[in-house]
């Protein structure tokens, strides 16, 4: 089942199924075969008495570990939709099924974050009943940074996290190091990276008797202690917790903290239209389960490509910038928070499907 030449390395070694992400030159950005080979593997594995967990890692440019995934691949998401390919449709629709099957997964599934883990990284990881993290790992959902929403079931993870933390995290992007995501629930356990290699050997070398085992055996290797959050939080609360975008950049506005300053920068540099989108996206995720907020997530990931098709669309100006021109200059539209109306952030929230045809319709 395992090549070299395969983008996902899937096997079972004793009594557990071993997922590597082998796509190094670009951080393990998923592509659409990735993550019908990863899907492929956990339902095969599901149903298979002889495996009791499941266990996913990266590679990295150096060897094992060192990258777990950069996200999905921003730049397929560009050329597929200039070229109206029906793929993008398929990979969204798959991705986010995943993105369920992760979190509904039946045996324990532990996620190795070593390195970068953003966007859809965060979807294949944030589901697991153990999320590993270094002194290595970077986490982050910062896709209003090119026009998008923290999709893959961000709205649903976010939401959870205490008090306003997950609109500031959705709005911001805000880079995450190891312990820090320890701080704000979005990981478990921290082990130095060096640790990991032998670590993940024993995984198939021990004669586990259940599924549990193999979980309580990673888990006796991390440390749990929670840090203090990298940020004021009393402050975070009080702005991200405001009505709209418009009241929150005011706050920042009229306060003199080192954070409001920082983070009033990185506002204005996100596309003004999505920063209203997310806000509504995390509040409304915050009353629903997971499936109905992967279904949103489909609705909105297909307006971010419809409603202004082709290089109108406000993600394919931000992939351009970001990745394919790399101006680091996007155009967007329209260009200042002030000016996004209501009218424009409620499109994006009406499904283009009739619930029986939704293409998440079969998640429970």
């Amino acid at each position: 089942m395992s090549s070299t030449e395969s983008l996902v390395i899937t096997e079972v070694q004793g009594r557990v199924g071993l997922i590597t992400l082998n796509r190094p030159k670009a951080l393990n950005a998923l592509s659409l075969g990735m993550i019908r080979e990863i899907t492929a593997a956990l339902l095969a594995w599901r149903e298979d008495p002889v495996v009791f967990a499941v266990a996913i890692r990266g590679m990295g440019k150096e060897g094992a570990f060192g990258a777990f995934c950069a996200g999905g691949d921003i730049r397929f998401f560009h050329q597929a939709a200039l070229a109206g390919d029906p793929a993008l449709e398929d990979f969204f629709t798959e991705e986010y099924a995943l993105n369920h099957l992760i979190h509904t997964y039946p045996k324990p599934y532990i996620a190795f974050m070593d390195g970068i883990c953003m966007g859809g990284g965060m979807g294949i990881s944030q589901g697991a009943s153990l999320r590993v993290v270094t002194e290595r790992s970077k986490l982050a959902m910062p896709e209003t940074n090119i026009g998008l929403f923290p999709d893959v079931g961000g709205g649903y993870f976010l939401s959870r996290c205490a008090g306003h933390v997950g609109e500031y995290l959705g709005l911001t992007g805000r880079l995450l190091q190891g312990r820090e995501a320890l701080s704000v629930g979005l990981a478990d356990g921290h082990i130095e990276a060096q640790r990991l290699p032998k670590l993940w050997d024993s995984l198939g070398a021990t004669p586990f008797e259940n599924g549990e085992a193999v979980q309580r055996w990673v888990e006796s290797h991390l440390q749990t202690t929670v840090p203090a959050a990298p940020w004021p939080t009393a402050e975070v609360n009080a702005v991200f917790g405001l009505g709209d975008v418009k009241a929150m950049v005011a706050a920042l506005e009229s306060s003199g903290s080192e954070w409001a300053k920082e983070t009033l920068q990185t506002l204005r540099q996100r596309s003004p239209l999505m920063l209203h989108v997310v806000l509504e996206q995390i509040r409304r995720a915050r009353g629903m389960g997971l499936a109905d907020d992967l279904r949103m997530e489909r609705d909105l990931v297909h307006h971010c490509f419809h409603l202004r098709p082709g290089a109108a669309s406000e993600t394919v100006e931000g992939v351009r910038a970001l990745a394919i021109d790399k101006d680091h200059a996007p155009k967007w539209n329209p260009a200042r928070i002030e000016d996004v109306t209501a009218k424009e952030v409620a499109a994006f929230f009406e499904s283009p499907w009739p619930a029986h045809a939704h293409p998440l319709r079969a998640l429970g």
